[in-house]
């Protein structure tokens, strides 16, 4: 066989020129054959060679007029010469060199094709039914792949590639009780190591989910069962929570707990936001007891470096500062500062709730109290209430 180089790149045309035959005298002629190539550039012969089949690196179905290739088309008509049954095995074989190769499209269309004869020849159409299936398999089309097997049952009821193909495909998609009963179904004719190996994967992954749902379903009943808890904690100690058109931020995932989750007599845990609207800052404790003090509060996050306490900050020690809370009617009520909170929150009349399930703590300096409680607008603080409840 002779191998020709073609030269790459910039150069290819005129590297063509040089290397164009031309006769001298007393030379031979070049056949007509080739003589038609003669007066042509580089690019219109590879132009002219890709029109003939066996040179083809990509399909050009045309004269090069726009007319029909009629070597392409001789050649594709060779495809369908011979009986059926022939003619069926050709793109059978022609799909395993494919699926050898991993080219599982191009083997699928040959087992298409072949399928499409219709030969008439039953373990013919099954053993193209169970290639297309893998085929299918392989390109992740699980419900084809499906299909094709049913197909395959239909001609042989113990077919054993046919369940395991279909039963792995079942297996990908998770539909665990179908892919089980195919390969219990493919057992049921006799030992096989494949449907055996799948099956155990597929009750291996049932008891999986099975063991989850469990598991999800005990949390989910112990999550019930301490927010059961937790609500009746409140309702017994009459505390209640009011919920903020348009809560803080910070406090938006505030959640109440019981110190104990199972025992509605244990201590009540929640945030605190602490507010000096006097200066118009804020502070905020994540997690604080209802037996703690509005002092113990004060002590805790008055615990600052010295440069803290400048000209702005210099009335805030835990004896110059008030507390105040806000009331679910829309007041305010002074809280003494050594006092436990559940006390002020269980306390009927006036009543103080939570807040979007946090305390809310408002401290003013002493000199500033009464003119800044007395400027409070009960109007605006039910305007930014949402609902009340138990």
């Amino acid at each position: 066989m002779v191998q020709i180089e073609i030269p790459k790149g910039d150069n290819y045309g005129a590297e063509w020129e040089r290397r164009k035959y031309v006769p001298k005298d007393g030379e031979p002629e070049l056949p007509p054959q080739i003589a038609q190539f003669a007066n042509k550039g580089a690019d219109e012969v590879m132009q002219e060679l890709n029109r003939l089949p066996f040179f083809m690196t990509k399909l050009d179905e045309t004269d090069g007029e726009g007319g029909e290739n009629i070597e392409l088309e001789a050649l594709k008509s060779l495809a369908y010469e011979g009986e059926p049954d022939e003619i069926a095995t050709n793109f059978k074989n022609q799909g395993n060199d494919c699926f050898k190769a991993k080219q599982y499209k191009n083997a699928l269309m040959y087992y298409t094709k072949g399928l499409e004869v219709d030969c008439g020849v039953v373990d013919l159409n099954k053993a193209l039914l169970l290639n297309r299936a893998a085929c299918n398999l392989e390109l992740r089309n699980y419900r084809r792949c499906i299909e094709d097997c049913k197909k395959v049952l239909l001609l042989d009821g113990k077919n054993a590639k046919a369940c395991f193909r279909s039963g792995k495909a079942f297996f990908a998609i998770d539909k665990l009780d179908e892919a089980k009963q195919i390969l219990d179904y493919g057992l049921s004719f006799g030992d096989n190591a494949d449907l055996r190996g799948l099956l155990k994967n597929v009750e291996k992954r049932i008891s999986e989910k099975e063991a989850l749902r469990i598991k999800k379903e005990r949390e989910s009943k112990q999550k019930q069962m301490e927010q059961d808890v937790l609500v009746n904690s409140m309702k017994l100690r009459h505390i209640e929570v009011v919920k903020s058109i348009d809560p803080p931020e910070i406090i938006k995932e505030a959640k109440i707990r019981l110190e104990d989750p199972t025992d509605y007599q244990s201590q009540l845990i929640f945030p605190a936001l602490i507010l000096y609207p006097t200066i118009d800052e804020f502070d905020f404790i994540a997690e604080i007891s209802e037996l703690s003090t509005p002092l113990e509060v004060l002590e805790l996050i008055l615990n600052r470096p010295k440069e803290w306490f400048d000209e702005k900050h210099k009335e805030f020690n835990v004896k110059t500062l008030v507390c105040f809370m806000e009331t679910t009617s829309g007041g305010l009520v002074k809280i003494g500062k050594k006092i436990e909170i559940n006390q002020a929150l269980m306390r009927d009349s006036p009543k103080v709730p939570l807040f979007d399930d946090a305390l809310k703590l408002y401290v003013v300096p002493k000199s500033e109290a009464d003119q800044w409680s007395s400027q409070w607008n009960k109007r605006a603080a039910l305007e930014r209430r949402h609902d009340v409840s138990n």
